[in-house]
C-alpha cells in the first residue's frame, strides 16, 4: 500500500471487510453489493454489509423458520416470508442483544440506519422483479430526537487552545508527551476549529494537499468528491509551524511518507488518536460537555452561521450535500435569531 493515497488505502481496507462480511451472508447478496459499487462509497457498502449480517443473525436467533437453515444457501424467495411484524420485531431486538461475545445496543438513530440498509436491500430485489414487496416500507421509521448542538463557546475555544499550547494543567507524565506533540496538536486543533473539516478528512491529508499560496487544503469529502477548504491566518500560522518544524525533521515509516499528520510511531495519525487529544484538552476546559472532533466541527459551523446568517454558506463550508441537513442541525440558532427579531421593531418610541 506504499504508493496508495489515504483514501485508496481506506477503500482497500473497506473492500476487504466487505468481502469478509459477504462470506456470512446468503450468496444472492453478491448481486446487490455489485450494484452498489457504482453509487455508494466503500464505507457505506461496508456498513450495509455489517447491518445485513446483524439482520440475518437476528433471523437465526429469533425466527424458528431460519433456526436450522444454512444462511449462505438461502434462496432469494425465502425473503418473501418476512413480514412487517418481523421487521418490527427486528427493530425491538436491536435495542439490546449479544453477538460473538459482545453486547450491543442501538438507539433510534442506529435502528433507523439499519432499517434504511434493509429497505435498500429489499428495494433492489423488488426492482429486479425477484421479490414482490418490501416489508420494510410498511414499518414506521424510528423517530430520531433532535439533539441540541453541543459546542464550545468562544471563551471556551480560547481556553481550549491555550491549554493545548501551554499544557499548564497537564500532569507530569502528560507534560513529557505534550512537549513532543504540542506543535502538531496545535496544528490539528486549529485546523479543525478554523475550517470545520471532518476528523476523517483531517487525518487523510497529505503534505501535497496543503497550498499556502491559496491558503487552502484539498480534502476528500464523503462520497469521494474533492474539495478545496480555505483557511485563515491562525490556521496558516499553526500549519507552517508544524510543517517547517516537527514534520520537516520527521522520519516517517514506509508507506506513510505522504501523510501530513504523523503519530509518535511515525505513522499517519488515526481518527481515534485525534479523538483522544481533543478529549484530553477539552476536559481541562469543561467537565459538562463531551467534546469530540465532531463537536469542534459544530463549533465552527455555529460561529460561521452566527457571523454570516447564511445557511447555504455553512452547508457548503461543511460539505453538506443537502442544505436541509445543515438547517436541521442549526434550527435552534434560527429560533434564537427569530426571538431576537421580536425586540428589534418598536411600535411606540420611548
Amino acid at each position: 500500500m506504499a504508493d496508495m493515497s489515504y483514501k485508496e488505502q481506506t477503500d482497500q481496507k473497506n473492500i476487504e471487510k466487505i468481502r469478509e462480511h459477504l462470506k456470512t451472508l446468503p450468496k444472492f447478496c453478491y448481486e446487490y453489493f455489485r450494484s452498489l459499487e457504482i453509487r455508494k462509497s466503500t464505507n457505506t457498502r461496508k456498513n450495509y454489509a455489517y447491518d445485513l449480517g446483524v439482520f440475518f443473525y437476528f433471523l437465526t436467533r429469533e425466527n424458528p423458520y431460519f433456526a436450522d437453515k444454512d444462511i449462505r444457501e438461502l434462496p432469494i424467495d425465502v425473503m418473501e416470508k418476512i413480514t412487517p411484524m418481523d421487521i418490527e420485531e427486528y427493530l425491538s431486538f436491536l435495542e439490546s442483544y449479544d453477538k460473538d461475545g459482545h453486547h450491543y445496543t442501538n438507539h433510534e438513530e442506529g435502528k433507523a440506519r439499519k432499517l434504511s440498509s434493509l429497505t435498500s436491500f429489499y428495494d433492489y430485489y423488488c426492482k429486479k422483479g425477484l421479490l414482490k414487496s418490501n416489508p420494510c416500507r410498511m414499518v414506521d421509521v424510528p423517530k430520531i430526537k433532535q439533539k441540541n448542538i453541543i459546542r464550545l463557546e468562544p471563551d471556551e475555544v480560547v481556553r481550549f487552545l491555550d491549554e493545548a499550547e501551554t499544557g499548564d494543567q497537564l500532569s507530569g507524565r502528560q507534560l513529557v508527551m505534550h512537549e513532543r506533540t504540542r506543535v502538531r496538536d496545535m496544528a490539528i486543533l486549529t485546523l479543525l476549529l478554523g475550517t470545520g473539516i471532518r476528523v476523517s478528512e483531517c487525518v487523510g491529508l497529505d503534505l501535497s494537499d496543503v497550498d499556502f499560496n491559496m491558503d487552502a487544503v484539498r480534502v476528500i469529502r464523503k462520497g469521494g468528491n474533492e474539495a478545496l477548504v480555505y483557511f485563515g491566518d491562525e490556521v496558516e500560522e499553526a500549519l507552517k509551524a508544524y510543517m517547517e518544524g516537527p514534520r520537516k525533521t520527521a522520519n516517517p515509516r514506509e508507506g506513510h511518507e505522504k501523510a501530513l499528520f504523523l503519530s509518535l510511531n511515525r505513522t499517519r495519525i488515526t481518527p481515534r488518536s485525534v479523538e483522544r487529544l481533543v478529549k484530553k484538552y477539552a476536559s481541562l476546559v469543561t467537565t459538562v460537555k463531551k467534546i469530540t472532533p465532531h463537536k469542534l466541527r459544530s463549533t465552527y459551523g455555529t460561529e460561521l452561521y452566527n457571523e454570516t446568517g447564511d445557511i447555504y454558506l455553512v452547508a457548503d463550508a461543511l460539505g453538506h450535500k443537502d442544505v436541509n441537513t445543515t438547517r436541521k442541525h442549526y434550527a435552534a440558532i434560527d429560533e434564537n435569531r427569530r426571538k431576537l427579531a421580536a425586540d428589534v421593531v418598536k411600535l411606540r418610541k420611548d
